[in-house]
């Protein structure tokens, strides 16, 4: 089975690339808990950039040519013999390196520096004293905020390199050999509570690597639909629309290359929002205003025996996804022969399940990197694959698809059944589809719809004592969750305003049958994880 991925791999020169220029930064991770945040801070400088392992190839590398190499940061140290680490040859491409937190312990320990154990453990919001007269901190603040999190410390330089910051604790804190145009900073630039941070990595892509910064969401577009037209042929492409913000900018995507040579199943597994089914068929559906043929398959009962039973949210995620796949085979043998199904997923799936570089697997429903080899697809398109959720939104703009549409509330593909600790049935998903349905009207109401980026009601699997009246009841609890982040990788919890959580928690208890207790969710990402099971 062939893949239409958009990434390098997939074509034979860089002339044959769509979607990118071919200028491209890479990130080397080394297990990094922030590796997306490297790459997503580099596409802000509207640079390309992509994530990879410690263990690929220097062949593989020289063949992207890319302007400039940044190593992540990583649990290890980097002088234990089983730690990542890559060849000297690395360093001697005349490509700009900049190394991250271990990425900067490894680079000084390949190239004769040292590396040891620190006296001191830095943690958390650091200031850090830099030198204003280089580049890398050219425009920074001589005193800045920066984000430590190390037990080792560089405690010798390797020869050609300099200090250029330090703080009270760390004497290098950033080092540089501008003669072989390698640069290490011990702190995380990539993070948002380094203050000056995407100013250091601007000035290291732009500045030092000489990237003109015109990678844009316009020619993303223009150049997908040209290379979904040419690939596709004449042939029958199936997508699997969910209604979300991914699948339906995939959708329109490829409506707009192939029109109704595109049918898009929808399937309502019963694990969507309140009404979102109707929602979604009046959007895409006969009376819509896209060019493709649209199949409803209402498999609620279907999904909810599978599902019967079981707990672990793992296991619940991989039979959604599981049955989801046969759904789309059955409809597929329905339209007859079909030569590719598209996938919405994004760069994040990718990294998350696994494939993106040495995250370990968060995610596993996406289906990324193929299906069971007994599905009959010759090719699957995933045109968003290396797209941030952003970058999504901002080709759903460019497509024309209604701003409510392309600023709807992220949803997992799994649904509901991720948002319902402990086993799923009928009852348990029709409580929080009530209780999510107040919970979004009354932040919408609020005006608080826009500013907080992701919020939801989700079903604890807890029952407590509670009085009704005059009755004694014995309920379930529903959790709120409302978050701020700018790229979904970190999170806070909003701090909602105590009148709109009283109202909603009013509301819930009155209105929902089976609900006596509301809590609000205040966990930060990490430790936790933005979707709540």
């Amino acid at each position: 089975m062939a893949y239409l991925d958009y990434s390098k791999d997939s074509f034979t020169n860089a002339s044959e690339v769509p979607f990118m220029d071919r200028e491209m930064v890479i990130v080397l991770d080394f297990g990094g808990q922030y590796n997306q945040l490297v790459a997503r801070r580099v596409r802000e400088c509207n640079v390309y950039c992509e994530i990879y392992s410690y263990k690929t190839p220097i062949e593989k590398i020289k063949e992207m040519a890319p302007k400039g190499i940044i190593l992540t940061g990583g649990p290890n140290s980097c002088y234990e013999e089983d730690s990542p680490t890559y060849s000297h040859e690395l360093f001697e491409l005349g490509v700009p390196v900049l190394g991250l937190c271990y990425g900067a312990q490894l680079m000084q320990y390949i190239l004769g520096g040292k590396v040891e154990k620190a006296d001191f453990r830095e943690y958390g919001k650091t200031e850090v004293l830099v030198d204003t007269s280089t580049v890398l901190f050219h425009n920074v603040l001589p005193s800045t905020t920066c984000w430590m999190s190390h037990y080792d410390y560089i405690s010798q330089l390797a020869p050609g390199f300099v200090s250029t910051a330090h703080t009270e604790h760390c004497p290098v804190a950033a080092a540089e050999d501008v003669s072989r145009k390698l640069y290490a900073i011990q702190f995380h630039p990539e993070v948002l509570h380094t203050h000056e941070g995407s100013r250091m990595l601007y000035n290291f892509v732009r500045g030092i690597c000489g990237c003109a910064g015109d990678w844009e969401m316009g020619s993303f577009v223009e150049q997908s639909i040209t290379a979904i037209r040419e690939k596709v042929g004449d042939g029958k492409v199936l997508c699997a629309l969910s209604g979300g913000v991914d699948s339906s900018v995939a959708a329109v995507l490829l409506s707009k290359a192939v029109g109704d040579q595109l049918t898009c199943v929808f399937v309502d597994h019963g694990l969507l929002r309140k009404n979102e089914g109707d929602e979604v068929e009046a959007v895409f559906g006969p009376d819509g205003n896209y060019d493709l043929r649209f199949v409803r398959v209402n498999a609620q009962e279907r999904f909810y025996a599978k599902l019967a039973g079981v707990t672990e949210p793992e296991k619940k995620r991989k039979i959604i996804g599981e049955e989801f796949i046969r759904v789309f085979e059955e409809e597929a043998k329905k339209i007859g022969a079909v030569d590719f199904l598209v996938q919405g997923t994004i760069y994040p799936d990718v990294v998350e399940s696994g494939l993106g570089g040495e995250s370990a697997v968060i995610k596993s429903h996406h289906n990324v990197g193929g299906l069971p080899d007994y599905v009959d697809f010759k090719e699957i398109i995933e045109p968003l694959r290396n797209l941030f959720k952003d970058e999504v939104r901002q080709v759903g703009l460019k497509l024309g698809i209604p701003e409510y549409l392309v600023y709807r509330q992220p949803f997992p593909g799994p649904g509901l059944g991720i948002r319902i600790i402990g086993e799923v049935t009928a009852e348990k998903v029709r409580i929080v589809q009530d209780a999510d349905a107040i919970y979004r009207e009354e932040i919408a109401n609020a005006g608080l719809d826009r500013s907080i980026n992701q919020y939801f009601a989700a079903l604890t699997n807890m029952r407590s004592v509670g009085v009704m009246g005059d009755e004694r009841t014995y309920d379930y609890a529903v959790a709120l969750r409302a978050v701020e982040t700018v790229d979904f990788m970190t999170a806070e919890a909003a701090r909602m305003p105590w009148d709109v959580l009283n109202k909603v928690m009013n509301r819930i208890i009155n209105e929902v049958r089976g609900v006596n207790r509301v809590f609000y969710d205040i966990s930060s990402k990490p430790p936790g994880t933005i979707e709540f099971e």
